[in-house]
């Protein structure tokens, strides 16, 4: 894992976090491993990791000369009987140096590469940013990891704490803090991942992005997607996916009661809520009526460090996917949105458009909901356009015609004045700026 943290008076904050759940010292320990079974078994005809007593004690001295290997140039592997075969008693005994092992361990070290970069660029740094560089977990000690580290950041990693006791100790210190016994300092931790809510077409909207300290308060205004809909269903997600569904559902509620509005009318306040113990609250509230319902998520995100990797890599393996299906979704939304509004102003205005304009827009409105059916998104703005460019078409007359009816009542003489004024239904009102 790689986290970027930023020290002030008392506070520690962290800007980002990343890394890779797959990788770690037993799979440094398993590169061992594999090497010293497949050499013994070049030897000896015998595979060790079909036995499981021997591949055991075969674990335990890799693992052995891993750490004889960050002090030493060399490290000497002897298990006596081993195994045992019809011939009699097998022995291993074979030296491994730390070159050897380098090779082994470098694609593995490589793959450290990738998190480190990700999380300079979600904190916006580069490595010369980075004062200092601390390194936690047995297998820091590793040469070949500081050798990868003093390379991208250009120093020496810190070497002054304990690599094995640090998690521990920093986790102690949460806990006196979140109990109250540590007052002096503060530790602001960060989602791992962007949370958000399903919106219209199964799009994923983000109201809190990955890698935003918490506590943190967002919020955002919906409306509705029907006419006279009287409930909305609020479907909180987690995840860097571009659709609801490819990320996980954390929970869902109901606002209910809402008075019946054409779609786009009503005003729904969703507001999400992160505590400094990582606890979610989401609320929705109608604007109008202040009518209320919210959900609180204990466990915001309840995954280990390779459930949360997994997920960021499945983001980045489907971005391009992801991103035409929301384009899609967008499109269509768009395309409805457009023709409930056009349909609406043929309605209002049936007796000002003529025959003619109203079948080139009718056709268009086909045209529309026909591309709507498909899953071409190039066909579907490409009708939008047409039917807006039809629709202006109309609009521009009514506002010409509008003009001109006007202009020829200006120009009435004054005996006529009054007659129109009692036809007219004329509202005179005044505005007040308040401060």
């Amino acid at each position: 894992d790689v986290y970027v943290l930023e020290e002030g008076d008392e506070v520690i904050e962290t800007l980002s976090t990343n890394g890779d759940g797959h990788l770690g010292g037993d799979d440094f320990d398993e590169e061992l491993i594999n090497h010293i079974a497949d050499s013994f078994k070049k030897e000896q005809g015998i595979d060790l990791r079909s036995d499981a007593m021997a591949l055991q004690r075969l674990r335990e001295a890799a693992e052995k000369a891993k750490k004889e290997l960050s002090s030493s140039q060399t490290t000497d592997i002897n298990l006596p009987f081993i195994t045992a075969d019809s011939s009699g008693a097998k022995h291993l005994q074979m030296a491994i140096t730390r070159s050897e092992f380098e090779k082994l361990i470098d694609p593995l070290v490589e793959r450290c590469r990738q998190p480190v970069e990700q999380a300079m660029k979600d904190a916006g740094l580069s490595p010369s940013d980075i004062d200092e560089v601390v390194l936690v977990g047995g297998s820091t000690r590793v040469p070949k990891v500081q050798e990868f580290v003093k390379k991208i950041f250009g120093k020496e990693p810190h070497k002054g704490v304990n690599p094995d006791e640090v998690v521990s100790i920093g986790a102690a210190i949460q806990g006196g803090i979140i109990s109250g016994d540590v007052q002096d300092v503060v530790l602001l931790d960060v989602t791992p991942l962007s949370l958000g809510i399903e919106t219209e077409g199964g799009v994923m909207t983000k109201l809190v992005e990955r890698n935003t300290t918490i506590p943190v308060t967002k919020d955002q205004v919906f409306s509705t997607a029907a006419d006279n809909q009287t409930a909305v269903t609020v479907r909180v997600f987690e995840g860097e996916r571009q659709m609801a569904s490819d990320n996980r559902l954390l929970g869902q509620f109901n606002l209910e009661e809402l008075p019946p509005a054409p779609r786009g009318v009503p005003q729904i306040k969703v507001v999400f809520d992160i505590d400094v113990n990582g606890i979610l609250n989401v609320s929705a509230k109608d604007v109008a009526t202040g009518k209320e319902t919210s959900v609180k998520i204990e466990q915001s995100s309840g995954l280990s460090e390779s459930e949360i990797e997994d997920m960021k890599k499945q983001a980045e393996a489907h971005a391009d996917e992801d991103k035409k299906k929301k384009e899609l979704a967008e499109a269509k939304n768009n395309g409805s949105r457009i023709v409930y509004d056009v349909e609406k102003l043929l309605k209002e205005h049936a007796e000002k458009i003529d025959e003619s304009s109203k079948s080139a827009i009718e056709a268009s409105v086909k045209k529309v909901n026909d591309a709507l059916e498909t899953e071409d998104v190039a066909a579907i703005n490409s009708a939008c356009e047409s039917l807006q460019q039809a629709t202006h078409a109309f609009t521009e007359q009514m506002y010409k015609a509008s003009q001109e009816a006007g202009a020829a009542e200006g120009a009435a003489p004054e005996g006529g004045g009054a007659a129109a004024s009692d036809e007219e239904d004329v509202i005179d009102a005044e505005f007040e700026k308040k401060d």
